[in-house]
């Protein structure tokens, strides 16, 4: 009997479940539709957002239309009439803050970097992150060198470097060691040759980066081609070699066969040679070589009269 009472009990519940259940979850769909709709509008706002943030963040996707073109100089691309490169979450490539030679017209071509004094051995740094575009050696010109191109649509040349520390196809963030000081290819000095590229074409990295103080020259850095030369040669006035001098000094040579915009050339006073120091010579024969004083020459240089010089040494002389 009460087994009895117990089934039907059991199948009255079943049977008003199953009755329910289609109401109840027309009513579950009926709430859930606003929610989904919400949900969706929701979805393309963050996808919109997160489209536009990557396209900030990342503009080279639309200056280039590949990262593996193997070409140092090329023209596989339109530079723009105007561009905008943010500059933040840099790292200065050298913590040197000495620059020998200027961007821009030098013994009837263009030079289309800075050349910053480093040794031999001394750690060269990713300026920005990005990928490692080109890791080559040039004998007769960059050297041992180094192409990136990085996510705010630049490109930052690395020359005359001793030694490599990063392989074609590499991403790399900022201030991740790329390369060793040195002094191959067309060079008759250590240094650091520094390109900064902009769709191929070389513009003055005193535009961007400021070695004297260790920084960029702020957060970003808008190209405008009607105001570029006018900006080149101001920034090489405050930035470049000497900070109002014309270095002459000649030690590296690269390829020209490019489109490259240059700031034009000009004259300061007074005017700045450099001479690089050869085996046994004296502050007394390369002051009466230079036709100046050993006064002259330390205190230009910074140095005393008792230094010891070395082989390769390079002192400023006027």
């Amino acid at each position: 009997m009460i087994t009895s009472k117990i089934f039907k009990t059991t199948a009255i519940l079943a049977l008003m479940s199953f009755t329910s259940t289609p109401s109840q979850g027309q009513d579950l769909l009926a709430r859930q539709a606003p929610v989904d709709r919400k949900m969706k509008a929701v979805d393309s706002i963050v996808l919109n957002r997160l489209i536009e943030q990557e396209m900030f963040e990342n503009p080279a996707n639309d200056l280039y239309d590949e990262w593996d073109n193997q070409l140092t100089h090329y023209n596989g691309v339109t530079l723009p009439d105007e561009a905008t490169i943010d500059l933040r979450g840099f790292c200065m490539p050298t913590p040197s803050r000495v620059v020998t030679s200027n961007f821009g017209a030098r013994w009837g071509r263009q030079h289309k970097g800075l050349d910053i004094k480093v040794y031999i051995g001394d750690t060269i740094r990713a300026a920005f992150s990005g990928k490692v575009r080109v890791v080559k050696y040039e004998p007769r010109g960059y050297g041992k060198y180094v192409v990136i191109r990085h996510y705010n649509g630049l490109e930052t040349y690395y020359g005359h470097m001793s030694g490599w520390l990063v392989k074609e196809n590499q991403e790399v963030k900022a201030g991740d060691p790329i390369g060793l000081g040195g002094n191959t290819g067309r060079s008759t000095g250590s240094h650091l040759h520094f390109e900064t590229r902009l769709c191929g074409v070389a513009l003055n990295p005193a535009l961007m980066f400021d070695f004297r103080n260790q920084d960029v020259t702020g957060d970003f850095y808008t190209f405008r081609r009607s105001k570029y030369a006018a900006e080149s040669a101001q920034a090489t006035r405050l930035r470049g070699a000497n900070a109002g001098g014309n270095s002459r000094f000649t030690d590296d040579g690269d390829e020209d066969s490019e489109l490259a915009i240059a700031a034009p050339s000009a004259t300061f006073a007074p005017e700045v040679h450099l001479h690089k120091v050869k085996k046994g010579e004296t502050l007394q024969a390369i002051a009466r070589k230079c036709h100046t004083t050993v006064d002259a020459l330390c205190k230009l240089n910074h140095i005393g009269k008792n230094i010891r010089l070395m082989p390769g040494q390079i002192l400023k002389y006027n």
